[in-house]
């Protein structure tokens, strides 16, 4: 792993994309706080991109802390753990925040787990190696991190362990570890990689094993530099490269990250794979480490709650299934001029109502919204000005592809590449016309897929 990072020459980036205001002062220095147990925790059964879980256990069953509670029903899904000890409950089905109706398992807190410190310890602290890891069999790597149910934690959620299994057909020479987090607002990546980054480096060293990569490089933009500093230094002597690269949106999504960092691209409706890469988030190999080293599951994640409709703005460590309302009292409450719910950030979050919603395993932030800060304006026509054809970093014409979709006419949508399309934000962030675009190409790729299943 110790090979130059060839075609990198600074500070890399790609064609198009924004520049929106960061927003990143509200949390961006607030250490990661641990949040004390809930009550009760609501666990989705449909938790990553895949395939959803068959739950292995039953009401009025007690469960304890990590304990597997559902089960993968297909190789593209992730196992699920309990996050906190306690009672099943009967079955519920919710709305998660995403708008997708999904049944969930309940369960109410009975027993104890570390608080605070120690809680934090257990997750991230203790000795990461980060030597000698040539030791660990690449197909047992796999399996822990199937068992541990990890699933991407930078939003996508998709399953880890596919992303980490070597093949034949495709091999993968480069590990790219994606630090960017250039979404507006949201700092848990940025708190984690200053204030855990050796785990971060442990479980890049054993993924890159895993994929058979024979390098890894982690990207981070350059206004990120305490992250930069702290992982270079934890990642001295492992071979493993640190790439700083420009701020931009979206520089994290993995297309341009990869363009950015090894100055390669990724054909259209191709896979990362498909150029050696692989790609995954700092988090999640925090949670890989963890995964191997310890043979603990994915049961916590760091959250932003933040925006100028929270309080106290903080990078909180909390259970997964935990209630967005639950955060939101551990951050002081709403301020009297928060308006608009977002689970995630403001350019590729879902809006939402309920404080009851649960997190998920790829929920990274909260952003709450002010009047002033909620960009409003009456939808009107297209105006032709090209302005969402200049910052598309996919290089569509998201108007012609939100149209065809407002007409429900499939086959231009298609014609289009309305599913190459990662509803960035950028196209409506540029729109003088307020033409609402993502949510537009959102239901085209929607009815295309149903389309495509009839």
């Amino acid at each position: 792993m110790g090979l130059k990072l060839e075609g990198y020459a600074g500070s890399g980036t790609f064609a198009h994309g924004i520049h929106p205001p960061g927003c990143k002062d509200l949390s961006k220095d607030s250490p990661i706080r641990v949040m004390p147990t809930p009550d009760t925790v609501v666990l989705s059964l449909h938790q990553n991109i895949g395939g959803p879980c068959e739950p292995v256990v039953n009401p009025r069953q007690a469960v304890q802390w990590g304990e597997t509670i559902g089960k993968g029903r297909s190789f593209v899904s992730a196992t699920l753990h309990a996050s906190v000890p306690g009672i099943v409950q009967r079955p519920v089905r919710m709305t998660l925040a995403n708008g997708r109706h999904m049944d969930t398992l309940p369960i109410k807190t009975e027993g104890e787990i570390p608080s605070g410190r120690d809680l934090w310890d257990e997750i991230f602290g203790g000795n990461w190696p980060i030597t000698g890891l040539d030791a660990y069999d690449p197909s047992r790597i796999s399996r822990d991190i199937n068992d541990g149910g990890l699933v991407g934690l930078g939003g996508a959620a998709f399953p880890t362990h596919v992303k980490i299994t070597p093949s034949d057909k495709k091999p993968i020479h480069t590990l790219i570890v994606n630090g960017c987090e250039c979404e507006p607002y949201l700092t848990s990546d940025y708190r984690l990689m200053v204030e855990a980054p050796v785990p971060i480096i442990t479980g890049a060293l054993l993924a890159g094993r895993s994929v058979g990569a024979t390098r890894v490089v982690i990207g981070v933009e350059d206004n990120k530099a305490p992250a930069v500093a702290a992982l270079k230094k934890a990642a001295e002597g492992t071979g493993i490269q640190v790439a700083v690269v420009k701020t931009k949106y979206p520089q994290g999504s993995e297309k341009h990250l990869i363009q950015a960092v090894i100055k390669r691209q990724v054909p259209l409706g191709g896979l990362p794979s498909d150029v050696g890469v692989a790609m995954s988030n700092v988090g999640t190999m925090a949670a890989v480490a963890r995964a191997v080293i310890n043979k603990k599951p994915l049961t916590h994640r760091v959250i932003s709650v933040t925006g100028g409709g929270i309080v106290n703005p903080s990078n909180v460590l909390a259970p997964i299934g935990v209630s967005f309302g639950a955060l939101i009292d551990f951050c002081g409450g709403l301020t009297p001029d928060a308006v608009r719910l977002v689970a995630g950030g403001p350019m590729m979050g879902f809006a939402f109502s309920n404080l009851d919603t649960p997190v998920t395993k790829g929920t990274g932030g909260l952003t709450v919204m002010t009047r002033d800060e909620v960009r409003s304006g009456e939808e009107t026509a297209c105006v032709r000005c090209g302005k969402c054809v200049d910052v598309c970093p996919m290089n569509l014409v998201p108007t012609k592809i939100a149209m065809a979709s407002r007409h429900q006419d499939i086959a231009l949508s298609r014609r289009y590449h309305i599913m190459a399309c990662f509803e960035c934000g950028s196209c409506a962030y540029t729109c003088p016309a307020h033409i609402p675009l993502v949510q537009l190409i959102r239901a085209g790729k929607a009815r295309l897929a149903a389309a495509d299943r009839s």
